[in-house]
């Protein structure tokens, strides 16, 4: 994140890194699989690890480097509980419920054309997705992780903020797709596009070149 280390550089060796951290290797190699899942590093067998990309430089005003894996490993629970959520909904949803949907959309994109961080908002909507899934333990799960959730939000949103006009139009836009696949009854569109929402907001997160 604070750029001492670019794309295409080389980490230092485990044994340089366990020196440095104090920690044993184990916990390195660890941190280093880690590193790997989010994509932000590559292992190259005989040649070492290296950078794959870089976080945007603004992350760290937004939140403690220490946390955003823990943003990251609910995105992926996110993706796997809010893209059946989302096929599901559009298979069950009632008029008043896709009224529910549109409203939260709105919601959004008035609090975003504003320069607002449409936190709550963006909650409400994939709450309300979770509710048009007919299934109850869908609510319980985004409501257990409401905090995570939002704090992941809270970030991305303020990453898009300072970003250009073009980026949140993006944004309102993956948004309004999940909710035209719900409306037309379009149970893989509903899947596809939530995952693929999920998908961008965690490169918004992990990816300084994404989204500019």
């Amino acid at each position: 994140m604070s750029g001492t280390l670019r794309e295409g550089d080389r980490l230092p060796s485990e044994n340089q890194m366990c020196r440095s951290f104090q920690a044993s290797r184990p916990v390195v190699r660890q941190a280093l699989l880690r590193l790997q899942a989010d994509g932000l590093v590559v292992s190259r067998q005989g040649s070492g690890t290296f950078v794959q990309r870089r976080p945007p430089e603004g992350l760290t005003r937004f939140t403690a480097a220490s946390t955003v894996a823990d943003m990251l490993r609910c995105l992926e629970l996110r993706m796997a509980v809010e893209s059946q959520a989302a096929a599901l909904a559009a298979l069950r949803r009632t008029p008043a419920q896709l009224h529910d949907l549109q409203h939260a959309l709105e919601d959004i994109e008035k609090q975003m054309g504003t320069g607002e961080l449409a936190v709550a908002a963006d909650f409400g909507f994939h709450q309300a997705v979770a509710k048009a899934s007919g299934n109850a333990l869908f609510e319980q799960v985004l409501q257990g992780l409401h905090d995570t959730i939002e704090r992941g939000m809270t970030v991305a949103l303020s990453i898009t903020r300072e970003g250009s006009p073009e980026r949140a139009r993006r944004v309102h836009d993956e948004h309004h797709t999940i909710y035209r696949a719900i409306a037309q009854r379009d149970m893989q569109g509903a899947d596809l596009a939530m995952r693929y929402h999920l998908e961008r907001l965690r490169q918004r997160v992990t990816d300084s070149q994404r989204d500019r």
